[in-house]
């Protein structure tokens, strides 16, 4: 016996051993080799457990790697649509010469697969969605929910695939989320801001209270050409979609291509069951968009704060030219002070639109009341100068009186402190000659 796992070869469960880094099979015990007609497990060498084991082009959403630490199991159920059985399974980490290895024995539960065979004959999709949905409710965030119930849904319904499209602004239907079988093409970034004329049939139909069952895809060649077009270079021949309403409001829609004709029959209700929540989790995916948005935006001028520059400051490229231009909006104290802070906000939003006008599509904060930054990579020394005193222009235009320091570097190795030390000077010295040049006394 050469590894450990090899205890496991007459025992009469499902067991296997991956490479948790590659997903690549290692080990299969006697009667997993025979379940999926291998002769060796040498024949393993080179395959992906996500393909071979559940049909997947991609590691699946539902994968405990993560999880997974020596000397504890980690036990769940799972229907494995591949096999058409539901297992208890039994996960652990064995480190082997530094190789952190999956091992996982899958035991066959019985009833679990005698109500499996109930839900075929469609006597309680209800269930069959609730377990999907219970799979998916483990997740840590709202996205991963989503994928967790779309990969489900395809392999219950032994689809090619499923997806979700969201109305956008303007009118048209984004691809949001998508799962896809093996061997499928993906097709999400093909279908963005989808022409609203090409699902308008559709949307009739939804507005109706009526599903869309496409059971062969010719059947719409005259009556629908835009959506059959759409859809023939999909290689879609088959597909159920239903609506996503939150209340009156219709969000968009989600549906499964090419379901095997033996869930064909099912499919609707399956989907209108598991739609309520995947609306449930595109409303909590907006609510944490919302509150993140909230936790980096400054509220008034919708510029970043101290957070976001933090968080863009990590991500940045500090290579080819890296520019930080520290503003000052002089006076506000005193229209605050005179004119009442209403007044006080406008001259802030006239200061950030006159930022915005020049050093637009780089990272812009307000980092105190009257303070404003510019991070601007990949630019050069002139145009940084250019733009700087280009901005005190466009303040006087404004009516914003902008006190401005600009630093630049060719190449800097992600500390900033230095940078913005020394704008931060420049533009104290800039307010101090625009009031000496103007006759204030600061002090007064």
């Amino acid at each position: 016996m050469n590894k450990i796992w090899e205890f496991f070869d007459k025992l009469n469960e499902v067991v296997y051993v991956s490479d948790m880094d590659s997903h690549e099979l290692i080990y299969m015990n006697e009667k997993t080799l025979e379940m999926y007609n291998f002769n060796s497990v040498e024949e393993l060498a080179g395959k992906k457990c996500y393909e071979l084991l559940q049909g997947c082009n991609a590691p699946c959403a539902i994968c405990n790697n993560g999880l997974l630490e020596e000397g504890k199991f980690k036990e769940w159920q799972y229907y494995n649509p591949i096999v058409k059985k539901y297992y208890v399974v039994k996960d652990t980490m064995i480190v082997e010469n530094g190789r952190r290895c999956r091992l996982e024995i899958a035991i066959d539960n019985s009833i679990q697969e005698q109500k499996y065979h109930m839900f075929l004959a469609q006597q309680n999709q209800e269930a069959l969605a609730n377990e999907g949905m219970r799979l998916a409710l483990r997740a840590a965030t709202p996205d991963k929910s989503i994928d967790i119930i779309l990969e489900y849904l395809g392999k219950a319904l032994h689809g090619e695939r499923t997806y979700i499209f969201e109305k956008n602004k303007t009118g048209g239907d984004d691809n949001t989320y998508e799962w896809v079988a093996n061997g499928v093409t993906p097709e999400i970034d093909n279908l963005q801001n989808l022409p609203a004329e090409v699902c308008a049939n559709w949307y009739r139909n939804f507005s109706e209270d009526k599903n869309i069952i496409i059971e062969d895809l010719e059947d719409i060649r005259e009556s629908d050409p835009l959506q059959y077009d759409n859809l023939k270079r999909q290689d879609i021949h088959s597909l159920v979609v239903v609506p996503l309403y939150d209340d009156t409001k219709n969000l968009g829609f989600y549906g499964v291509d090419n379901p095997h004709g033996e869930s064909f029959d099912y499919a609707q209700n399956m989907l209108q069951i598991v739609g309520h929540f995947i609306v449930s989790c595109l409303k909590r995916r907006n609510l944490l968009i919302q509150l993140q948005k909230m936790s980096y935006y400054d509220q008034l001028t919708k510029l970043g704060n101290r957070f976001a520059m933090d968080k863009y400051m990590e991500d940045c490229s500090y290579e080819d030219g890296f520019g930080v231009v520290y503003c000052d909006i002089t006076g506000l104290k005193r229209v605050n002070d005179t004119e009442g802070h209403m007044a006080g906000d406008r001259l802030i939003l006239r200061a950030c639109d006159s930022l915005r006008d020049v050093f637009g599509g780089y990272g812009l904060f307000r980092i105190g009341g009257d303070e404003l930054l510019a991070l601007c990579p990949h630019i050069e020394r002139d145009e940084l100068e250019h733009k700087a005193a280009k901005l005190k222009q466009v303040a006087l235009e404004h009516a914003v009186i902008m006190a401005v320091g600009a630093v630049w570097q060719q190449k800097t190795d992600g500390d900033l402190d230095k940078l913005l030390t020394e704008a931060e000077k420049l533009m104290y010295q800039d307010k101090s000659l625009y009031y000496r040049s103007a006759g204030i006394d600061r002090r007064k």
